[in-house]
């Protein structure tokens, strides 16, 4: 048999949805994060059933496309958020969408105006992806994969005016994520996917309580729910973008040995954009790999028999049991022709290795 295949979230949105992801507005723009937030609220503070509807129809086109790429384990596509992040943290309490605040963030590779931490972190109340992915898992037998961003992620990407201590906004962001994410579990998700693309940036802050900080995220979860890290090294301005900043290579091999020996079941890692170092997979002795084998900021379609030498490469490395075959990241840049394009790849070079 050949490898298992997934996704890691985000998924092209249609043209007709009335709601847009936040590189899609003034590109390269400082002020796209603000302008994305202040259309949010007003699509959110206008929502119908008519607009509930589209959402709920982007969703199942995701779903659709997906399975015809033949992936196995399919996410929502996110076709709920504007961002990842955000569309979560609007479901907590602490958080000023009205009042933002300008930060540069990424090591410089990225400014814009975010909303900002006001008071204490708490869940907000009423469940949300619970419901996201029952509409999700409504259009396929398939097993559906949920996301949802990581502490020290959202620290990165919102302002902090009221926390000293961030070991303790951590773990306070952790306990309402853990919150969601049992919720997520009752309603029958098996795939439940924390995203930390910033332990690749900050992984002395990632090794000091990070890896801790994710543990609560999933305290309480059954056994029977993959527990999924997403770690990738950075995110491109537009398509075919060749000078965005990325993370360090060697931070993969600072965290891999706390990784490997956290409760964590699977951690998707970038390879395709830039190969790792083979050596890497060796560190990784019990938990599962999820291979990143496509580029998601590159428009050149990947042959088949390429991705297969890359695989085979890495299997030499770590167990095919423990391997999982997935894109870099998410699909967004792509748009919904590429990225087809580039999936049906990707599971015909998994069904033959």
């Amino acid at each position: 048999m050949g490898l298992k295949t997934t996704c890691l979230g985000a998924y092209p949105k249609p043209d007709w949805l009335p709601l847009r992801d936040w590189f899609q507005v003034e590109q390269g723009h400082t002020s796209a994060g603000s302008e994305v937030t202040k259309l949010y609220s007003k699509a959110t503070a206008e929502a119908d059933a008519e607009f509930d509807a589209l959402l709920d129809k982007a969703t199942g086109a995701a779903v659709a496309d997906q399975i015809e790429c033949g992936i196995d384990i399919v996410t929502d596509g996110e076709q709920r958020r504007e961002n990842y992040i955000h569309y979560h943290c609007r479901h907590l309490t602490g958080f000023d969408f009205e009042n933002l605040t300008h930060k540069v963030l990424r090591s410089g590779a990225y400014e814009t105006d975010l909303p900002t931490i006001r008071s204490k972190i708490e869940p907000g109340g009423d469940h949300f992806l619970d419901r996201d992915w029952r509409i999700a898992q409504g259009f396929t037998d398939r097993p559906v994969k949920l996301t949802v961003p990581g502490p020290i992620t959202i620290m990165d990407t919102t302002a902090n005016e009221f926390y000293d201590d961030e070991r303790q906004l951590a773990f306070d962001l952790a306990d309402a994520l853990n919150d969601e994410i049992r919720a997520l579990a009752d309603a029958g998700c098996k795939y439940i996917q924390v995203d930390e693309p910033l332990f690749a940036r900050k992984p002395a802050e990632a090794l000091a309580y990070g890896v801790d900080a994710l543990e609560r995220c999933f305290d309480g979860v059954p056994d029977d729910v993959t527990r999924v890290v997403h770690m990738c090294c950075g995110y491109p301005n537009h398509l075919d973008d060749t000078t965005y900043l990325k993370a360090d290579p060697q931070c993969y091999f600072q965290i891999a040995e706390a990784m490997d020996g956290s409760s964590i079941h699977q951690l998707s890692l970038e390879d395709a954009h830039r190969h790792n170092d083979l050596s890497l997979y060796d560190k990784f002795r019990n938990i599962t790999i999820v291979f990143g084998a496509i580029a998601i900021a590159k428009s050149r379609v990947e042959p088949v028999e390429e991705v297969v030498g890359r695989i085979t490469e890495v299997l030499e490395h770590i167990d095919r049991d423990r391997l999982v075959i997935a894109p870099d990241c998410g699909l967004g840049f792509l748009g919904r022709d590429l990225a087809m394009q580039k999936l049906k790849v990707m599971s015909a070079a998994a069904a033959q290795v």
